[in-house]
């Protein structure tokens, strides 16, 4: 849950992301124009300025702007770039890997195969050598990014516009799910997949949540209701037909660039996988609640009517002729997921100092109350009753 623009949850705009993460921009203009050096073409002569290290950095990679220009053809061309460096093992990573070649190689895929908008993506480089992590460059797009600080939906340009420019964002924001999911034989993409139904695919992610939650609580303290919630998983969990489909993972509006209303730039693949449809459509459905659930607690309006569950399901459905099915068990698939990464994040404040640890692990998981609803099955009554939270 990286991004170029900011991090994947208010309370933690500056948690747990150590200092030394941070790299002097002059130091870093000098790297980058030696690393260019070695990858353009000897004649190009490369320049990097107006290098930035922006504030609201991401969590789980680095995030480097910057300008460079090189000599194209006798011309020298101006070029506005982003590096995506992986983080250093000391800093507590959010994730157990980060494949950043692999997420180059996916966006470069996505680009070729499909209309979904993502930045042209220059080159991959797999040594930490030149940046102190493997890295990726690629092109940055202007635009308009729904805010996490503070929550798009507690104040921002999309709460300032119309309802109309509002749903012209969601329907194209479902849209790129459309779009992403009919590339052909996404399973070419993940050499190491060996299935490729949908019901595969999901036993296998499943799996790996499991793997996942095993990895960010080993030494550390554990949560009775995510493991609660992982059993629940094991007597509730769907068997989806047909094949699997390639899914962005990350799926949820704060992840785009947006002009006019309309995606330019979709953004943060590295936790894109194979799976049924379902689990792009749960993740963008279910993290707008959480934003709208943490707009309740503060007492503001937020925006009940964006993405609302049945709204999103019925333009997926004219877009794809997909009728999405078992949103109950992918919404809480994702509460879940969510709440695995976000205990994994307050971890890290403790162990940084940042935080204290609470006397009752499961106080680390922001959206509690609703994984529990989810658990008890009263959320959505609620949601969709007389109130929003």
């Amino acid at each position: 849950m990286s991004a170029e623009h900011t991090t994947g949850n208010p309370d933690f705009s500056e948690v747990a992301r150590p200092g030394a993460s941070r790299t002097d921009p002059a130091e870093l203009a000098h790297r980058l124009q030696t690393w260019l050096r070695t990858t353009l073409p000897t004649d190009a002569e490369p320049q990097v300025v107006d290098v930035q290290v922006p504030d609201a950095n991401g969590m789980s990679n680095e995030t480097i702007l910057f300008d460079a220009v090189w000599l194209e053809t006798g011309e020298r061309r101006h070029h506005h770039l982003v590096a995506r460096i992986a983080p250093a093992p000391s800093g507590v990573p959010i994730f157990p890997s980060y494949d950043l070649d692999r997420q180059y190689r996916i966006m470069q895929a996505v680009g070729e195969r499909s209309t979904v908008p993502v930045p042209r993506v220059y080159w991959s480089e797999t040594s930490p050598e030149p940046l102190g992590g493997e890295f990726f460059v690629m092109e940055r797009r202007d635009g308009l990014i729904p805010p996490d600080v503070m929550p798009y939906n507690f104040g921002s340009w999309l709460s300032e516009c119309t309802d109309t420019e509002r749903r012209r964002l969601q329907d194209a924001s479902v849209g790129v799910l459309a779009d992403l999911h009919a590339i052909p034989e996404p399973a070419q993409l993940f050499p190491d997949a060996d299935e490729d139904s949908a019901a595969a695919a999901l036993r296998a992610h499943v799996d790996g949540q499991r793997r996942y939650y095993e990895w960010a609580t080993a030494g550390g303290p554990r949560s009775p209701l995510i493991e609660r919630a992982l059993d629940w998983l094991d007597t509730h969990c769907p068997s989806p037909s047909g094949p699997a489909v390639l899914c962005w993972g990350d799926s949820r509006i704060g992840n785009v660039i947006y002009r006019d209303f309309e995606p330019v730039a979709v953004l943060d693949w590295e936790m894109a996988t194979i799976g049924p449809r379902e689990l792009d459509l749960g993740w963008m459905i279910f993290i707008h609640r959480f934003f709208e659930d943490l707009a309740a607690v503060a007492g503001l309006p937020g925006l009940p009517d964006l993405l609302r569950r049945d709204d999103v399901a019925r333009t997926y459905t004219d877009r794809t002729g997909h009728t999405p099915e078992d949103l109950d068990f992918y919404t809480l698939y994702a509460a879940l997921r969510h709440a695995i990464i976000m205990f994994r994040i307050q971890c890290r404040a403790v162990a940084f100092g940042q935080a204290e640890a609470p006397a009752d692990p499961d106080d680390m998981i922001m959206h509690r109350k609703a994984l529990e609803e989810m658990l008890a099955g009263t959320y959505w009554g609620r949601v969709d009753g007389t109130e929003v939270a």
